[in-house]
């Protein structure tokens, strides 16, 4: 009887050698797989540091650029406002001056008031 338990046992362990054997397979390959894992994450980890890197220059210089093309704004604007106000000056210069070659006459009696030319009364003996 005890041989017949020992058979059975070595034929079980015998069923199983092919199921080991595949486990181990298994094993090793999803040792392979996670080192192959582990390396595209370490890829793609240095990719997205370089990325957050690069990001970072551009966001820099796009803020440069807004920095600049405010001052930049600011400088064109308070040109056109000078101009704005020297186009201003002159077309009420060019009016005043129209103003007065338009009516000469009429302003040369307001300001300087007609001097009547002296006469002599005779006076009553």
């Amino acid at each position: 009887m005890d041989q017949v338990k020992v058979a059975l046992i070595e034929q079980k362990l015998d069923d199983l050698k092919p199921i080991i054997v595949k486990l181990d397979s298994a094993i090793e390959k999803l040792s392979e797989v996670n080192i192959s894992v582990s390396r595209m994450l370490a890829v793609h980890e240095e990719r997205i540091s370089k990325q957050e890197e690069t990001d970072y220059v551009l966001f820099a210089k796009i803020d440069k650029l807004c920095d600049k093309m405010d001052t930049d704004y600011d400088r064109v604007l308070q040109r056109i406002r000078g101009l704005e106000k020297r186009v201003w000056m002159a077309v009420g210069g060019l009016t005043a001056v129209s103003f007065i070659i338009n009516n000469g006459p009429l302003m040369s009696g307001l300001l300087t008031p007609r001097i009547e030319p002296p006469t002599i009364e005779r006076g009553s003996p």
